[in-house]
Order: C-alpha cells, then sequence, then structure tokens
C-alpha cells in the first residue's frame, strides 16, 4: 500500500509522519527529491534528496519522477519512480510526505494501491502561527505559503481520510488506525 499524507504548510503533518514512521518500523518512507537549499538539520537521502535544478529538470525530462511540482519558493520536489518501483516489488508499505498535486498525483497513477490523507488544521491563524514560531522561512515565503492554503483546503474531499490536528498525540493516533486497516500484514 501507499499511504499518502498531504496537508498546508504548517498543519503538522511531517510531525504526524515522523510518529507513524517510529510506531510501524516496517513501513517505508517515500524520500522526495527536491532543488531547494537543505535546512541545518537535514541529511542528504534521509530527508531528501538534495538536487540541482539541472539535475532536477533532467529527471523530468526522462521520465524519472511520478509526481513533482515547482511550489512555494520556486523549487520543485518531486517522487523519483525507481524508488517506488524498487520498494512495491519487495512487497513493502511506502509512506509518503507530500503538497496536494503529488497526492492526488500518486492516486492516478497508482489507484487502489494508494490511501490518501489529509491532515487539516484547526484553522489558518494556527498554520500561520506554526509558521512563524517554527523559524525556518522568511515572511515572505510564509505569505506564499498561507495563499496556497485555500487551494489546498479545496481538494480536502478527494482524499480517502481527513485526519484533523488539533492534538499532535489524537491526530497520530486517529491515523494508526488507518494504518492498521490497510499495510501489508
Amino acid at each position: 500500500m501507499l499511504f499518502v499524507f498531504a496537508a498546508p504548510s504548517g498543519t503538522g503533518k511531517t510531525s504526524i509522519v515522523k510518529k507513524i514512521l517510529e510506531l510501524n518500523p516496517e513501513l517505508i518512507f517515500s524520500i522526495s527529491a527536491t532543488t531547494r537549499i537543505k535546512r541545518e538539520s537535514e541529511i542528504d537521502g534521509k530527508d531528501y534528496f538534495f538536487l540541482t535544478e539541472a539535475e532536477f529538470e533532467n529527471k523530468i525530462k526522462d521520465g524519472d519522477l511520478v509526481e513533482y511540482e515547482k511550489v512555494f519558493d520556486d523549487n520543485y520536489y518531486g517522487t523519483l519512480k525507481s524508488f517506488i518501483d524498487a520498494e512495491l516489488e519487495k512487497k513493502k508499505d511506502i509512506v509518503f510526505d507530500l503538497d496536494v498535486n503529488g497526492a492526488l498525483s500518486i492516486k492516478r497513477l497508482f489507484n487502489n494501491l494508494a490511501i490518501l490523507i489529509f491532515i487539516k488544521p484547526p484553522d489558518k491563524l494556527t498554520v500561520k502561527n506554526r509558521l512563524i514560531n517554527r523559524g525556518t522561512e522568511s515572511p515572505e515565503i510564509i505569505e506564499k505559503r498561507l495563499k496556497r492554503f485555500d487551494f489546498e483546503m479545496e481538494k480536502i474531499n478527494e482524499f480517502n481520510f481527513v485526519v484533523v490536528n488539533e492534538n499532535l498525540d489524537e491526530a497520530v493516533s486517529e491515523v494508526q488506525k488507518i494504518i492498521l486497516k490497510y499495510k501489508t500484514k
């Protein structure tokens, strides 16, 4: 199965995904490729595959990505086809942490293998405060992320499940129930 998480920025999606991976060590995390600059705490090949714009565009041209998009800060993000194919060949369940368009692309390509889980914030103000408190982006990038919020919320009905993240532990518990129901035994 492909467990695909998407949400507006600042919703806590990545925190939930990390907890789910701790609770289910047999799940494989799909590492996205990106052209954005690596944050201090991130590790290449673990958090993302950090590529130059030229490298990424070659992968697009060669059909090496199952989904990709240029978002927020004019950087590319995408999922490597070779990574998914290798894990499915091994009969592994994969967890994805994507934007809404990437999630919907995965659903179109893999159909019933993909379970889409939308992490919904309590409200837009909570998202804004989380983004500011994170301290990783400039005010301009935060504003771009907030402008995308409404677009992302409009896609909520295209997901199999919606989990509200008002309380992280409760959200993780709800997601864990979904994972246990659908993961390969």
